[in-house]
């Protein structure tokens, strides 16, 4: 257990540069006496770490000093990481680098592991293309040219030229400052500025992709989940609908597959669940509780209430009248 301690505070010093030891102890959660016990037993082990006092010191590596993962090129260290968000290595077009990769990564491991491996392996599936309803997962077509150059140019820093295909407008060319990519549900989005205002794209509707030889303007270091997340907030707040709605559990999986978001959840005191989601419109937000039947209540806003109560008044009155049968 020390052993992999050690081996993640140096992988630590390495990839996030200088920490402090309070920094050091909750990322390996353990005390700050034991950081500082492993800190001295790396020092005496050879590795070149050292501490620089003061408001903004702490512990460091010197320059230089590198731990090797031999046998992996760019394209399949990046699928490994990116294995860790789930189905991204499919969206981003790592598929074929990240099988690679995960060869390389068995063939490394000792005999005695290698078998243990294999078949845990086997026992773990993760993200099936079907679910329990026969489901098949959409996940979006994206040319593999297409995704390279887009890669290429998010991770090189470079400017990117792309035939975007807008919903309801004809494709158009145009110049963009990429900022980093992001997978949700499947489906890919290359965040970006164009003329300095935020864009986000989704790399279904990228019919083609050029990276250019310019740098891209843009700042050194990025937060992504943030930089999302301030996205997600814009989006929703632009003409999209909030709706308060209870709903029965087993049919909550279906409403949130056709809503935009969900913004709260609370069950209710009957056992049901109540939920504030957001949809696109009244008319998408209609049609969705009209799928549910009764299962579903809305119940703000007043005007959702009422155009469904006027929906299922037409129904019932419809449903009402005699038919009289064919001959």
């Amino acid at each position: 257990m020390r052993a992999d301690r050690l081996v993640s505070l140096v992988l630590l010093l390495r990839q996030r540069g200088r920490l402090t030891a309070d920094t050091l102890a909750r990322e390996l959660e353990v005390s700050t006496r034991t950081v500082l016990r492993d800190i001295e037993a790396l020092s005496a082990a050879g590795v070149p770490v050292y501490a620089e006092r003061g408001r903004h010191g702490g512990f460091a590596l010197l320059p230089g000093f590198r731990t090797e993962l031999t046998g992996l090129n760019h394209d399949e260290a990046l699928a490994v990481l990116t294995a860790g968000s789930g189905r991204g290595e499919q969206v981003f077009g790592l598929g074929s680098a990240l099988a690679s990769a995960m060869r390389k990564v068995v063939d490394a491991l000792p005999e005695s592991h290698r078998a243990t491996a294999s078949d845990a392996a086997q026992r773990i599936l993760v993200e099936p293309e079907t679910d329990l309803l026969s489901r098949r997962l959409v996940t979006d077509d994206v040319p593999g040219a297409t995704v390279v150059q887009v890669r290429r140019a998010v991770l090189a820093g470079h400017r990117l030229r792309i035939h975007y295909a807008a919903t309801g407008r004809p494709p158009q060319w145009r110049t963009v400052d990429p900022i980093g990519l992001v997978t949700v549900r499947d489906r890919g989005y290359l965040l970006a500025t164009r003329s300095g205002a935020d864009r986000t794209y989704r790399l279904s509707r990228i019919l083609a992709a050029e990276e250019l030889p310019e740098p891209a303007q843009r700042a050194p270091r990025v937060d992504l989940e943030r930089v999302w997340r301030d996205r997600c907030a814009q989006f929703l707040s632009d003409g999209h609908i909030a709706v308060l709605v209870r709903v029965n559990p087993a049919r909550r999986e279906e409403l949130l597959s056709s809503a935009v978001a969900v913004r709260a959840e609370e069950p209710d005191d009957d056992g049901w669940l109540r939920l504030e989601v957001t949809f696109q419109d009244s008319r998408h937000a209609e049609w969705a509780l009209w799928q549910l039947a009764m299962d579903a209540e809305a119940l703000a806003p007043q005007s959702l209430r009422t155009s469904l109560r006027d929906r299922a008044a037409a129904t019932a009155t419809r449903y009402a009248r005699e038919v009289a049968p064919h001959a």
